[in-house]
């Protein structure tokens, strides 16, 4: 069964994509003997593929004999099926999502009971950005992620500044520039990023720049972190090419959670770091994410708290974010109330 949503953010969040007011996907079931399964896909253009395009393959999917689409052209739509499928697996087993790939990606039993995160700010002015650096601080959150790449890279590296002055030493920040910068802007910019302490710096080159990446990787300033560039080049491409220090991983844009725990797993066995993120999705997904994130043995802080961006959702949140961390909900699959309330 196939349900589309349309949700709302609070406020548009500002990215050298443009802004993101709206977050439309679906939230699709399956039953395997019995057992049913849920997951959600939710395209956004520029990382996956478009909604027109998510909507026909996963009717495809549902309504014939087709195989699952290939992650790699549609990975909303892979997401969602991969999601269902493994949510009923986990569930015929009696563990919840990250119990279930534990076992079966990395061979593990136990893993965290709480996700560190970080507070994700826009590309607001700098007066804002401050005060939505304090109010992250003060609920508990020890790492902000600062969006930058949409104004002049100077403002950019003000705002960076100020938030540091009033955030302090202690707090890491972290900078996503969603590939908005050129070679030569990103260089002039790390001695200042690396003197105002930043613990990295997230895509400051177009996807497909990866030896650009590799060039300021190089340079050694500021630990680099690709995003974007996973959709132009795979793990073993970018080890390969020394481009990154840590990935960014989302599983709606890699096709699905064991798409997102085996490129977690490539990563690490080659000393990359990694972290997982959402895209801005509704409550299965960021659930789903959260899973993943659980199961991968070490996890730089997470951006899963982006729920509180949307204005409504498909179903009340079962995740709890207490002092800048996540827990997830004692359950089978994702989270046994989705069952009831999708």
């Amino acid at each position: 069964m196939i349900t589309p949503f349309s949700l709302r953010l609070k406020q548009p969040l500002s990215t050298a994509h443009g802004d993101i007011t709206e977050r439309r996907g679906f939230i699709f079931r399956i039953d395997r003997n019995g057992t049913v399964g849920v997951g959600e896909a939710t395209p956004l253009p520029g990382w996956t593929e478009r909604y027109d395009e998510c909507e026909t393959a996963l009717t495809t999917y549902a309504n014939t004999d087709a195989t699952a689409p290939d992650p790699t052209t549609h990975p909303a739509c892979a997401h969602a099926i991969e999601s269902a499928e493994l949510d009923a697996a986990a569930r015929q087993n009696g563990c919840s999502l990250a119990a279930y790939l534990r076992k079966t990606v990395f061979g593990r039993s136990s893993g965290r009971d709480a996700i560190p995160l970080n507070a994700t700010i826009g590309a607001e002015t700098t007066e804002k950005t401050v005060n939505q650096a304090i109010a992250a601080v003060e609920n508990g959150f020890r790492c902000l992620k600062l969006k930058m790449g949409v104004s002049n890279p100077e403002d950019d590296l003000d705002r960076a500044r100020a938030v540091r002055d009033a955030v302090g030493e202690t707090i890491a920040i972290r900078v996503d520039v969603n590939g908005g910068w050129d070679r030569e802007t990103a260089t002039d910019c790390l001695p200042t990023l690396a003197a105002i302490g930043i613990e990295y710096l997230e895509q400051p080159l177009p996807a497909g720049d990866i030896e650009g990446h590799t060039m300021l990787r190089e340079r050694g300033a500021v630990p680099i972190a690709v995003d974007e560039s996973l959709q132009r080049a795979s793990v073993t491409e970018l080890i390969a090419a020394d481009a990154a220090d840590i990935l960014v991983l989302k599983p709606m844009v890699l096709g699905g959670p064991k798409q997102t725990a085996r490129a977690a797993q490539t990563a690490q066995e080659h000393g990359l770091d990694v972290v997982v993120t959402t895209t801005i999705d509704a409550a299965v997904a960021r659930t789903t994410a959260a899973h993943v994130a659980a199961a991968i043995p070490r996890c730089r802080p997470c951006g899963l708290a982006t729920g509180s961006f949307l204005a409504e959702d498909v179903v009340t949140d079962p995740l709890t974010i207490t002092d800048g961390a996540l827990c997830l909900p004692d359950t089978t699959g994702i989270f046994d109330g989705f069952i009831q309330s999708i």
